[in-house]
């Protein structure tokens, strides 16, 4: 009996040895795995001396997943004995490794084709510098999702599934079918839409039916805006691409325009004096254009006398807009003091007959 004793003793101390062995190896993978991602980059960055450069690397992190990944995998294969694990089992580990180290590495690559980084950088100064963001963020996109899909059929053959048997059993015009009637296929051509006319680019104040904002983003399946309020609204592409868009970006020029309504028993000679003085202070302001500066004598209804004040104005975003016209409104206000100038009030008189 205490034979026995003993001998399941040291089975039990033989494995919890190895597990402690391969609880070192994790560690060892996981504690060393910057230093080795930053020795592989280096190889091939080799001109870069700066270390924070290096780490910012699209390929840094992926490369320490890819090792702590490994780490794992040789503690399985270091315990696949003393644990007698099985063939089937041992040939599941090995699949999952290699499709994560498959999308890992996909990870890496399309973090090389994103706007911030070195690689794009350098491709967009040697081929255009005038190139609209917008639509080379676009493209960007596309390449990134072509890199996982491209990832995904790896992973798929890694699984042991026939690609050519997969693509003819669901036939072309199938698929090409079947995505038609999706809203996500309605969508990625609404995107293309988008991309293609550029009614607006990120960062474009733009209007529709009943949205109003900056545009932060533009994705395949919808185009992000940040509201005066403050929220942001993702508003699906295809909706977009048959909607009437207001780019109030694209403004050369506002208007301003407002209507003064003075008591119908203004003298003359003080209407035409109050016209003068508004136009010669139009004409004044730096911000407004003189050739369309209109103060006329509009109409008489039954309020009083309409005098229209219309004029444009190059301050043309939001709150400058605001600010130029808050000063003309003084000003004019200003005028109808000086000149004694009375507004007309909607007012009634009624008589009572005796």
């Amino acid at each position: 009996m205490n034979q026995i004793v003993k001998i399941i003793e040291y089975i039990t101390s033989i494995q919890l040895i190895d597990l402690l062995i391969a609880i070192a190896i994790i560690l060892f993978f996981r504690i060393f795995s910057s230093v080795l991602s930053y020795i592989i980059i280096r190889m091939f960055k080799y001109r870069i001396k700066n270390s924070k450069k290096i780490k910012e690397s699209a390929f840094y992190k992926p490369l320490k997943v890819i090792f702590i990944l490994l780490g794992f995998y040789i503690a399985i294969l270091f315990l696949e004995k003393p644990l007698n694990i099985s063939e089937k089992l041992m040939k599941l580990f090995t699949k999952a490794f290699e499709i994560a180290s498959v999308i890992t590495f996909a990870r890496g690559v399309s973090e090389s084709f994103t706007p911030k980084s070195t690689l794009v950088k350098t491709l967009k100064e040697k081929l255009n510098k005038d190139e609209d963001d917008t639509r080379f963020d676009f493209i960007l996109k596309i390449v990134r999702a072509v890199i996982y899909i491209l990832a995904g059929f790896i992973a798929i053959t890694l699984l042991g599934v026939n690609l050519n048997g997969l693509v003819a059993g669901l036939g072309i015009g199938g698929v090409i079918v079947t995505l038609a009637a999706q809203d996500t296929a309605k969508n990625l051509f609404g995107g293309l839409v988008i991309f293609m006319d550029k009614p607006f680019v990120v960062g474009d104040w733009i209007q529709m039916d009943n949205y109003e904002g900056t545009v932060e983003d533009i994705t395949f399946r919808s185009t992000r805006i940040r509201t005066f309020e403050n929220s942001l609204v993702n508003i699906p592409n295809s909706i977009i691409s048959n909607s009437s868009i207001i780019n109030w970006s694209k403004m050369e020029k506002r208007r301003y325009r407002t209507n003064l309504c003075i008591q119908i028993d203004t003298p003359f000679e003080k209407l035409e004096k109050f016209k003068t003085r508004v136009e010669e202070m139009l004409q004044a302001r730096e911000a407004i254009y003189d050739d369309s500066i209109i103060v006329k004598f509009d109409e008489i209804n039954d309020k009083g006398i309409n005098i229209l004040v219309c004029s444009y104005t190059e301050s043309v975003d939001y709150p400058s807009y605001l600010a130029e016209k808050e000063n003309i409104n003084y000003k004019i206000m200003k005028i109808l003091r000086e000149e004694n100038i009375e507004l007309a009030y909607d007012t009634k008189t009624v008589y009572v007959k005796k």
